[in-house]
Order: structure tokens, then sequence, then C-alpha cells
């Protein structure tokens, strides 16, 4: 107990000694850095650095990739807000699957496997819809909808292009490929399921946010929840199936 203890104060330590270096950075908001040092402080405790490195190389590229043809995207009004800063809504909404299969780990070690993979799966099905997301706004020639395959403006809800879903695609690699490397996943059977998982739970938010989103009044952030938690269960599915 008193090992956890210190890895959590260890954690702490070390994520707001970093932020006070870095938050001058116009990656996130005030509020933004707090909820970063918060999640990274419990994800170090539960998952080690390997868990905490992997979530800090999502929030970069997941940051990153929201600059990308910023200023046409503003132009066009389907920007991400605040200049492309993540708040504490952006960053909870994003982690608060993966933090539950973190803390789970610790919890209950027995099914640290499956947690592992749930925990691996939610980042990735989140970065990959933030590159398809944020490329696609950008560089889609042609946006349809995915309910209907009718065409729509680049931005809506719903809509997908053929180059937001190679962007897509790939942002599942690149993080599966993170969490293979970082040991959170360990096969390449665990690195397919992952990567499939990711993708599909992609699909899956294109397919809500055209349906239900505007329906049902639902925020972008409750959204991203749901998209990581049928991207996790996806995955440990299958890993329990094969």
């Amino acid at each position: 107990m008193s090992l956890i203890s210190n890895s959590f104060v260890l954690g702490f330590c070390i994520n707001f000694s970093l932020i006070l270096l870095f938050y001058r950075f116009p990656l996130m908001t005030k509020g933004g850095w707090i909820s970063a040092g918060v999640l990274g402080s419990i994800l170090w405790g539960c998952l080690s650095w390997q868990g905490w490195i992997s979530v800090v190389i999502y929030l970069l590229f997941g940051s990153l990739v929201t600059k990308i043809g910023y200023k046409f995207k503003s132009q066009k009004g389907i920007a991400e807000k605040r200049g492309g800063k993540r708040g504490p809504e952006n960053v909870w909404g994003s982690a608060a699957t993966g933090l539950f299969f973190a803390i789970m780990a610790i919890l209950n070690s027995s099914n640290l496997l499956f947690y592992k993979i749930g925990f691996a799966a939610s980042f990735t099905a989140k970065l990959a819809d933030t590159f398809g997301s944020e490329i696609g706004k950008r560089f889609g020639r042609d946006t349809y909808l995915i309910t209907s395959f009718g065409k729509v403006d680049r931005g809506t809800e719903g809509g997908i292009s053929f180059e937001g879903t190679i962007a897509s695609f790939v942002g599942a690699i690149f993080m599966s490929s993170i969490m293979l490397l970082l040991s959170i996943i360990t096969t390449k059977n665990q690195f397919v399921i992952v990567s499939i998982s990711g993708f599909l739970a992609t699909i899956s938010e294109s397919i809500i946010g055209a349906k239900f989103q505007e329906k049902y009044k639902l925020s972008n952030e409750f959204v991203n929840a749901i998209q990581t938690s049928i991207s996790s269960v996806i995955a440990i599915f299958l890993s329990f199936i094969i």
C-alpha cells in the first residue's frame, strides 16, 4: 500500500512540476492544465509512467492536429473554440473511460489484461476521432452524412470524408503502436484488436452524431465518452473471445 501511495505522490509532483514549466504553451486553458495534472497524477499512480506518457502523447498529438489548418477552419466556422485549447470538459470527456480502466487495473489486478486493453482502446478511439475530424474538416474535398451518404457541409455532425476516414485509421494505428511500444498492450493480436476497435468506435461516433446528437442535444464531451466506451467494450469482447 505504501508503494502505491508513493507512486501517486511521485505522479503528483512530476505532473504539476511539468505544468509549471509548460503551462504557457497554448495547448490548454488554465482549467485544462489543472485537469490534466490531476488526470496525470492518477494515471501515474495506477499504470506507472507508461500509462502516463501514453496519455501525454495522446494530448500532444490531439492538440497539434487541431492546429492544422486552424485559420481555414476558423474562417469556415468549424474550428475548435478557444483557438484549439483544451479545457477541463475536453480532458475529462476524452479521458473518463480510460481513467476508469486505469483505476480498475489497480483495484482488481486479476483482470489487469482486460483493463489495460480497455484503457488502450479508449485513447486509440479518441485520437482516431480527432485525426479524422480535424484532417477531414481541413482537407476533405467532399463530406457525406454517414447515415444516408448525402452530401453535406464540412463540419456537419455525422459527416465523413474519404480523407478524414483515412486519417482516422492512421490515428488508430499510431495510438495503438504507442500502446504497444509502452507495453500497455503486449501482442500483435492485441495491437490489431485495439486498432480495429478504435476505428470502429470512430465510425459509431459519426452515426451517433448524425442520428442522436442534435436530436437529444448531446454535448461533444458526452459523445466522446460514449465513443471511447464503445471502443473499450469492443476491444475487451474481442480479446475475450479470440
